[in-house]
């Protein structure tokens, strides 16, 4: 029996969760997961359900009978199944640490997308990305060529019908009008000493700070560089013990499980962008079961 998700936002008012329930219970479906927010500030709703419909009821008879509360409410909703998996571009340039852990979290089943192309504008994983039956374009970046290669990016992301972009350590700069066009769609991941270190080699600057925690930051891709609503974040304790070296290492390990956790939220339609934050429901019962081992 499928699973269905709902989303939904709207402004906040008395009888939406009474509304939303209703119209789901006449069209026989039984809600197995539920989370919501009013954000107070706003003064806007979120939303997101899973439903089993017990009847045989399809997707496009649970959008027409939520209709007329969504005119009601005013309300921005959509019903996915949870079944069809997400189209996902990956791009990276030459450290590949979160590139192989995607990978491998693909593979087993943990992270539940299709994987429909590589992009570097490196060589360097080439092999690796083939090895796993997924077309790999090299794609060169230079200031004299960069609306060509931005062209030739999205005609892959168009022709492969990717709904995400990932940059796992994807070094170079999207323009803004690429970062418009796919606004919302591209996801970034970064070592959280921005802004406080920026510029060349930030964990050798976090190093020389005597710093007592490092980490990462996964957020969506604005055109205010590094600055886009945040998805997920996470740190590891270091100490004087530890080496730049080990800083750099350490740091790769956080990078990669937070750029997954980021990925695994907005795949499961759990991330809701709320002005320059984000609304991040926890994860549905089941949603992190891999399909094997390894």
């Amino acid at each position: 029996m499928r699973t269905y998700c709902l989303t939904v936002t709207c402004p906040s008012r008395r009888g939406i969760v009474a509304a939303i329930s209703t119209s789901l219970a006449e069209q026989g479906c039984n809600i197995t997961d539920s989370s919501q927010f009013d954000d107070t500030e706003t003064g806007r709703f979120f939303m997101r359900v899973s439903v089993v419909p017990e009847t045989g009821t399809d997707l496009d008879q649970l959008h027409q009978s939520l209709q007329p509360a969504a005119a009601e409410f005013d309300m921005d909703y959509a019903f996915h199944d949870e079944a069809v998996r997400m189209k996902v571009v990956i791009m990276v340039s030459r450290f590949g640490h979160c590139l192989n852990d995607l990978l491998y979290r693909w593979r087993i089943g943990a992270l539940p997308i299709d994987i429909v192309a590589v992009v570097s504008n490196h060589m360097d994983y080439q092999k690796v990305v083939v090895n796993h039956d997924i077309p790999f374009h090299c794609i060169k970046v230079t200031k004299v060529n960069k609306p060509e290669a931005e062209a030739r990016i999205m005609a892959v992301v168009t022709e492969t019908g990717a709904e995400l972009i990932v940059l796992a350590r994807y070094m170079q700069v999207l323009s803004d009008a690429m970062c418009r066009q796919m606004s919302g769609r591209i996801i970034n991941i970064h070592h959280s000493f921005l802004p406080s270190f920026k510029g060349a080699n930030p964990y050798r600057q976090a190093y020389q700070r005597g710093v007592k925690l490092i980490g990462a930051t996964s957020h969506y891709v604005t055109a205010d560089l590094d600055e886009g609503p945040i998805i997920e974040q996470d740190t590891i304790r270091v100490t004087h013990a530890q080496s730049p070296e080990d800083y750099v290492s350490l740091g790769r390990d956080v990078e990669s499980q937070v750029l997954a956790r980021a990925i695994h939220a907005h795949i499961h339609r759990r991330v809701f962008l709320n002005g320059n934050r984000t609304v991040v429901f926890p994860a549905s019962p089941g949603s992190y079961a891999s399909e094997r081992m390894g």
